[in-house]
């Protein structure tokens, strides 16, 4: 089951992969467990592999069907949250470190693409331009990316691509981008290869300990001496991450160009929300795909069917030659508030380890955190340990973070706001509405053929009101961003880790 109903570009993963995963949970105690075979479940799994370890990756339903196949496929070193910010929250050699780790990360991304067919991967410029053509963001960025080790450049307006009236830009060596499909089926075989073993169940807990257990949503145990909780955003209970972190949907529209008419660079600028920009090839040697994505806003938040309108529009001013919009898609992202993920010991679980806080950089924050778990996990000291470490406390992002939780915590007030509904019926197919029902609120979605889905509209995570999202025609918590299916309440994304309760609606004809 796919986390939502629109479709990438990228062609899906290969079914014959479906054959890689058992139905049934193995006997005995593991070595190694990952959960989430995804770019990050996946990247740990190998490492651990060539570290002599034996793996199992269990996912609820199978390679590449989280939020890794949801992106863009930006491989970026040159970090969106800027490096003036990151060396204000870090210092400035955590700023260096946090280059070096994205930048190590695309290194191995590319060692393995060079070995397999269909990945695409291609070293590219970036440009970050101002949004508005205020140089003032880009000129503290240049020196602040320098002194974090980027070989970075000033671009005048012109110079670089883009029509002049996007101004002047910085321009950053050494990025990337590749083909999410094809990577990710390249890194599963060689896992397969290796002999890493897949499982499909869902997890519903994991508890550390010298041997963590991990309960299966079918009633059965696993138990290991390791665990790695790989799946976007940690499910079981830990106090280390949630609310130091915050799930944001981003969006993406992909139009086509003439081959050569724009550079074939990655692109971004540094409005809030930004916009960025990629190419890609297509069967027609004449003409590229350009992806466009931006207009990011809170999970559960300011649902908004207009943004895709928006990218289109901001696309069509920036880049007039861009036409015959296609596809669309959007994608969950976890944004930390100190700008850098959570990777390394759970805090509160014994030989639990996470990997969670992608920060818009999925695929290589996911990579590096591979390469640091495996160190860790191997007894092995990283440079990068407290750069990343999940038990670190924000106190530089004090406001950032003060500010989430208050958003949060606003988001219970839906408990005492009047019902977007009084009656079922009032609910067309193919749409949600929360209701009431005396000290209830229903989550009810009535689907293409009539039939009427209800569910308790409390998120089982901490207890906030689920909102209908019309883009995903999914429910959504506007607290923690936990996401579930229209039609069975079944979970999408974390970090719950129970579906919505059933809820019978007696009263409605």
């Amino acid at each position: 089951m796919s986390t939502a109903r629109t479709i990438p570009v990228w062609p899906p993963i290969d079914d014959s992969t479906r054959e890689w995963f058992d139905v049934g949970a193995p006997h005995g105690d593991q070595d190694v467990v990952v959960v989430g075979a995804g770019i990050a479940g996946l990247s740990t799994a190998l490492c651990l592999l060539r570290e002599g370890r034996d793996v199992l990756v269990v996912d609820k339903a199978g390679i590449g069907a989280g939020e890794t196949m949801r992106t863009s496929a930006h491989l970026a070193s040159a970090l969106d949250d800027r490096f003036a910010l990151l060396a204000r929250m870090h210092g400035d050699d955590g700023a260096r470190l946090a280059a070096a780790s994205h930048a190590a990360a695309i290194d191995w991304i590319e060692d393995l693409a060079a070995g397999a067919a269909d990945c695409g991967f291609r070293r590219l410029p970036g440009y970050l331009f101002p949004h508005d053509g205020d140089t003032a963001c880009i000129e503290r960025e240049l020196q602040a990316a320098a002194d974090a080790g980027l070989e970075v450049a000033w671009a005048e307006a012109g110079t670089w691509g883009f029509p002049a009236s996007a101004g002047p830009a910085l321009r950053f060596a050494a990025q990337a981008r590749i083909e999410i499909g094809g990577y990710l089926l390249a890194l599963a075989r060689e896992v397969r290869d290796a002999g890493g073993r897949f499982l499909r169940a869902g997890v519903a807990e994991i508890k550390g300990g010298a041997k963590p257990r991990l309960d299966l949503v079918d009633g059965t145990t696993l138990q290991a001496r390791t665990v790695v909780a790989a799946g976007n955003v940690p499910f079981h209970e830990t106090g280390a991450t949630y609310m130091k972190q915050a799930p944001y949907r981003t969006y993406v529209v992909a139009g086509t160009i003439a081959t050569g008419a724009l550079p074939d660079a990655l692109f971004w600028d540094d409005g809030d929300p930004y916009h960025y920009v990629r190419l890609r090839e297509t069967t027609d040697p004449a003409r590229m795909q350009v992806l466009v994505g931006g207009e990011d806003h809170k999970t559960g938040q300011d649902d908004d069917p207009e943004a895709y309108v928006r990218l289109q529009a901001w696309t069509r001013e920036h880049l007039p030659m861009v036409g015959d919009f296609r596809e669309a898609w959007s994608g969950q992202v976890i944004e930390p508030v100190d700008g850098l993920g959570y990777i390394g010991a759970d805090p509160d679980n014994e030989n639990v380890w996470l990997v969670t806080g992608d920060s818009g950089n999925g695929l290589t924050h996911g990579t590096l955190g591979a390469l640091l778990v495996t160190d860790l996990v191997q007894g092995r000291d990283n440079p990068w340990r407290e750069l990343y470490d999940p038990a670190r406390k924000p106190l530089r992002a004090g406001g950032q973070w003060l500010r989430e939780n208050a958003n949060a915590a606003l988001q219970f007030r839906e408990w005492i706001k009047p019902a977007e509904v009084k009656d079922a019926a009032e609910i067309a197919p193919g749409t949600g509405a929360v209701l009431r029902r005396g000290m209830h609120r229903v989550a009810v979605y009535r689907a293409g053929d009539g039939t009427l889905h209800a569910h308790n509209a409390r998120c089982p995570h901490l207890g906030c009101v689920v909102r209908w999202s019309r883009e995903e025609k999914s429910w959504d918590c506007p607290c923690h961003g936990s996401r579930f299916e229209a039609r069975t309440g079944a979970i999408l994304n974390g970090p719950t880790s129970e579906p919505l309760a059933p809820f019978e609606l007696r009263d409605d004809g």
